[in-house]
């Protein structure tokens, strides 16, 4: 039996976007401006190690404490902006694969760093078509490494070699590959070397696609 496991932003919803307007604002109480280019890099990465590589290219150290007040701030900034996500947020050929993967009978689940992972799927109306959700509340590994794919895997009862992960960041599809699982890169501004498989998105993906990859 085949299983998909979705990432989510950049996949499902494009919520990259206000992630990296409140890191921005972060940065900024710092006196760090961040990135485009810095930006990518915490894409996939938990909230935690995001701040630490924040801190890290800005030249800042923090106590434990400060680190806390901050990731709390982090997180009420990126809420504020999810606050009014809805199904018209979903990005293309995201309904596609869930329909064609009810039809079929492939399981799917959630693979994401994200500690609002619950909360987002929900607006978008989407969260009762996954089987199994991995978030930030249940790993402490970031990608790279693969516990989120492995963790989800072993929830849908399925050998991590039959998992097609759907990723958009660097992080994401190295993690995929370590699980032993198949990874389908979407990423439209060109693409991702060590994915076993690249398209611009997820609409462009034929059906046909999934009946031989694995």
């Amino acid at each position: 039996m085949k299983a998909f496991i979705f990432d989510l932003d950049g996949i499902i919803v494009d919520t990259a976007k206000y992630h990296f307007k409140s890191w921005k604002i972060i940065s900024k109480s710092f006196g760090f401006e961040l990135s485009k280019n810095q930006n990518e890099l915490l894409k996939g990465v938990s909230r935690e190690e995001s701040l630490d590589r924040i801190l890290s290219w800005g030249g800042i150290s923090i106590d434990k404490f400060e680190k806390k007040k901050y990731l709390e701030k982090k997180n009420e900034l990126y809420k504020d902006f999810i606050n009014n996500l809805s199904q018209m947020d979903i990005l293309p050929g995201v309904k596609k694969l869930i329909d064609f993967a009810a039809i079929k009978g492939i399981p799917i689940a959630l693979g994401s760093a994200s500690k609002n992972a619950h909360q987002i799927l929900k607006k978008l109306g989407i969260k009762s078509k996954f089987k199994v959700i991995i978030d930030g509340n249940l790993t402490s590994k970031s990608k790279p490494h693969p516990e989120v794919f492995l963790k989800g895997a072993q929830m849908l009862g399925v050998n991590p070699k039959k998992v097609i992960v759907f990723e958009d960041s660097i992080a994401g599809v190295e993690a995929a590959n370590k699980a032993k699982m198949v990874s389908v890169a979407i990423c439209g501004s060109g693409k991702i070397e060590n994915a076993r498989f690249n398209f611009n998105s997820l609409d462009d993906i034929p059906l046909e696609f999934f009946e031989n990859v694995i």
